[in-house]
């Protein structure tokens, strides 16, 4: 697939205020820090589609972008290390839910994790409801170009590993790097192969 136009539709906490467009919808979540915003510009092939920030916690609404005019790609606020106060995390908490299950334009969700850490339980707990809500997801293991191969795939292995032991099979995952741009051609083409079952060109 190839961006060829990606622009911002609009920001909130309330979900039913989300685009009343028919389109496919792709949500990127992951904990704080993970590299969501460079890895969505990294993906679209724009610098400053979503904002970065060294301050964890940035992004704190719901981010529409439509991509191709065909589909939107939805900024979540990450979750676990924001540095906020509990009551803003149980805000962002009540409206993330509240997206996943009330949004019927949700094809996929993809699930961002920092390939140089160890499975962490807040990450497992997450794609835990995700499955019993019985919502589609795929992981996104990023910053792969801060471990060097050998560490790479050790890593992979493990999380994998730990994976197993709650699910019967191992969900769809991507390698990638915002940095070298490794895992792009994929995951678009993942998208693109989901669109045209939907008959979205």
């Amino acid at each position: 697939m190839k961006i060829n136009s990606a622009e911002f539709v609009i920001s909130n906490s309330d979900v039913t205020k989300c685009p009343k467009d028919n389109l496919p919808e792709y949500a990127f979540i992951g904990r704080s820090n993970v590299g969501k915003s460079t890895l969505i510009n990294m993906l679209t092939g724009r610098k400053s589609l979503a904002k970065t920030s060294g301050r964890p916690g940035k992004t704190q609404l719901i981010n529409h972008f439509i991509i191709n005019k065909t589909w939107f790609l939805v900024d979540l606020p990450g979750y676990g290390y924001a540095r906020v106060s509990k009551s803003a995390k149980k805000v962002f908490q009540k409206f993330i839910t509240s997206y996943f299950s009330k949004r019927t334009q949700l094809v996929c969700a993809f699930v961002l994790v920092d390939s140089r850490h160890e499975p962490q339980k807040i990450d497992l707990e997450f794609m835990q409801w995700l499955g019993e809500n019985q919502i589609p997801f795929s992981i996104i293991f990023t910053k792969a170009d801060k471990l060097s191969k050998t560490k790479l795939s050790p890593q992979i292995n493990t999380y994998i590993g730990k994976m197993l032991e709650y699910w019967e099979e191992m969900p769809n995952y991507f390698i990638t790097s915002s940095t070298s741009g490794l895992g792009k051609e994929e995951v678009l083409n993942y998208i693109s192969e989901i669109n045209s079952q939907l008959k979205i060109s």
